[in-house]
């Protein structure tokens, strides 16, 4: 089965309808969503089984995808299909400097280079100058676009110039906190100073005791920042920096009182650089009631990769989704994917029965631990499982090379979920591809 070479309805030729079987597919304003039937694995040389793979199961499917879900409507539909855009004429973005052309610390500028960089991107290229100068900044960017190293490297440069400052970095996952900590590793190696993670999950009593320490970053999660407050172990009068990333989802999974105790503790005249990947009213009051006439730096492009190829899979009413699935991941194309469903409980036991089926799968939700998050996910990178299943606290800033494959097999909750969920893919010069279960 090769999803990506099913043929559109109406514009197919004699030659690929006869070895991979016609798609069916409504239309809506112009696009083409894809309809799954037992014939279309018999076609492309897989039979289908009888009804054991395909045939109703008494209710299986919840309609499409329950209530609050994005992807109601036809119109809603639409906007999960969307062409990968391939053209050579694209404007390339021409940064206005180098990293060696930033005035920071000459061994903070080796250790760039040692890690590959030359250009930067474009958050990176003009949010950098603004932090290196003091400013408070307001960056918007998609992700996958740099945004760490945009405020890792001027900020190590500070604390190099001014030994006594430290940094806090609120993230809303364990896992972008972990991942934030990893590169300052690599931008920070052998300049003296270091950085710790503090996120809910794992054994708070280590982190205390590193915290004795008076590591120079301390990069966390809102609430079990605010837990180490609580238990006098982390005082932030000495803090003069503080970077919110991805604040966005952070104001999404509730944690804003959490943040507005944390900046309340920290002193009055800071530095704050606030990252974000939206901007809704909710993320403009933030700005107004934490920042002090920032600078504001928007390089977003569009709402979802060009990169990535769009398309919907639709599940007809009595089909067995999970066969669908199970089916579609067999297909050798299908070599690197996420899979994000809605509810900690489905997403493991997705996970399990995938597993079942022999497909190497692991999962990642809120109810795992730190340590069981984290080995998934390295599991999946280094490729050792092809199928990572999660909720929505993988949609977010992760770094995760050559997702070959984003699936939707529940819908996001919102259109912005969507587009978090599908930026997995399609990362860098890569192409990706997206697909989204619509039941019924």
């Amino acid at each position: 089965m090769q999803i990506g070479r099913w043929n559109h309805q109406g514009g197919t030729s004699g030659a690929n309808k006869s070895s991979r079987g016609s798609r069916e597919g409504s239309t809506h304003r112009g696009s083409r969503s894809r309809s799954f039937s037992p014939s279309d694995f018999a076609a492309a040389g897989r039979p289908a089984r009888g009804g054991r793979n395909f045939g109703p199961r008494g209710g299986r499917g919840r309609g499409r995808g329950g209530v609050g879900a994005f992807g109601q409507t036809e119109a809603e539909i639409a906007k999960f299909v969307n062409r990968a855009v391939v053209t050579t004429e694209e404007p390339v973005f021409v940064p206005e400097h180098k990293f060696t052309d930033f005035d920071i610390n000459p061994r903070l500028k080796a250790n760039i280079v040692a890690k590959g960089y030359e250009l930067p991107t474009p958050i990176q290229d003009k949010a950098i100058p603004h932090v290196l100068h003091g400013q408070d900044v307001v960056g918007l960017a998609e992700t996958g676009t740099g945004k760490t190293a945009a405020f890792l490297i001027p900020l190590i440069d500070k604390v190099m110039k001014q030994k006594d400052e430290r940094v806090l970095v609120m993230a809303p996952t364990r896992e972008l906190a972990v991942q934030i900590e990893k590169e300052l590793a690599g931008f920070a190696k052998g300049l003296g100073f270091s950085g710790m993670v503090a996120v809910g999950g794992a054994n708070i009593t280590p982190q205390i005791a590193a915290l004795r320490h008076n590591p120079t970053f301390v990069i966390g999660t809102p609430g079990r920042l605010k837990d180490l407050m609580e238990r006098k172990a982390l005082n932030l009068s000495t803090f003069g920096t503080v970077v919110l990333d991805e604040a966005d989802r952070m104001l999404d999974m509730g944690f804003i009182d959490d943040m507005r105790f944390i900046l309340a503790k920290m002193r009055k005249e800071r530095h704050t650089l606030f990252f974000s990947a939206t901007m809704s009213r909710e993320i403009e009051g933030l700005i107004g009631d934490f920042l002090e006439s920032p600078t504001v730096i928007s390089v977003r492009t569009r709402d979802t990769s060009k990169n990535v190829d769009q398309d919907v899979v639709r599940v007809p009413r009595g089909t067995d989704k999970f066969e669908v699935l199970a089916e579609m991941l067999q297909d050798r194309d299908f070599s690197r994917v996420l899979v994000f469903g809605r509810t900690k409980y489905g997403v493991e036991k997705l996970s399990k029965a995938l597993s079942r089926r022999h497909i190497h799968a692991e999962s990642i939700h809120g109810d795992k631990t730190h340590g069981a998050r984290l080995r998934a996910l390295e599991a999946f990178k280094r490729g050792s499982v092809t199928v990572l299943v999660a909720t929505d606290v993988a949609a977010r800033g992760l770094d995760i090379p050559e997702v070959s494959h984003v699936v939707n097999y529940d819908l996001p909750s919102t259109y912005e979920d969507y587009v978090h969920r599908i930026g997995r893919t399609g990362r860098g010069i890569h192409k990706g591809k997206a697909l989204t279960f619509i039941e019924g």
